[in-house]
C-alpha cells in the first residue's frame, strides 16, 4: 500500500504564495506521474498541474504562470508553488500519485488541504 500525505494548506490573503507539499510512503517499489488537483465547492475535482519522473510539467491554464509543480524522486515528494494566489483558487487541492507496490500500479490519493484565498 502506498501513503500520500499533503501538508501546507491554509489561510491566505489575495497576491499572496503557499507552498503545498505530499510525501510518499509505503511498500513503494516505484513511482511514476504525480499530479495536484483541486475541487472547489459543488464542482468538480480538476488538474492543477502534474508532473513526469523525469521532470515534464503540464498546468491548468488557469494557473500558468502561477505556479509551479516540482517533485525530489529521492525522498518520494511533489511540491506545488502557488503564487499570486486569487480567490478563485480556494478549493481543496488533493495529491495524486501513479505508483507501484506489491506488483500493483495503481493511482493513489491524499487526503486533501484547505487552500483558502480571502481577504
Amino acid at each position: 500500500q502506498v501513503q500520500l500525505v499533503e501538508s501546507g494548506g491554509g489561510l491566505v490573503q489575495p497576491g499572496g504564495s503557499l507552498r503545498l507539499s505530499c510525501a510518499a510512503s509505503g511498500s513503494i517499489f516505484s513511482i511514476g506521474t504525480m499530479g495536484w488537483y483541486r475541487q472547489a465547492p459543488g464542482k468538480q475535482r480538476d488538474l492543477v498541474a502534474a508532473i513526469t519522473k523525469g521532470g515534464f510539467t503540464n498546468y491548468a491554464d488557469s494557473v500558468k504562470g502561477r505556479f509551479t509543480i516540482s517533485r525530489d524522486n529521492a525522498k518520494n515528494t511533489v511540491y506545488l508553488q502557488m503564487n499570486s494566489l486569487k480567490p478563485e483558487d480556494t478549493a481543496v487541492y488533493y495529491c495524486n500519485a501513479e505508483a507501484t507496490a506489491n506488483s500493483v500500479t495503481r493511482f493513489y490519493w491524499g487526503q486533501g488541504t484547505q487552500v483558502t484565498v480571502s481577504a
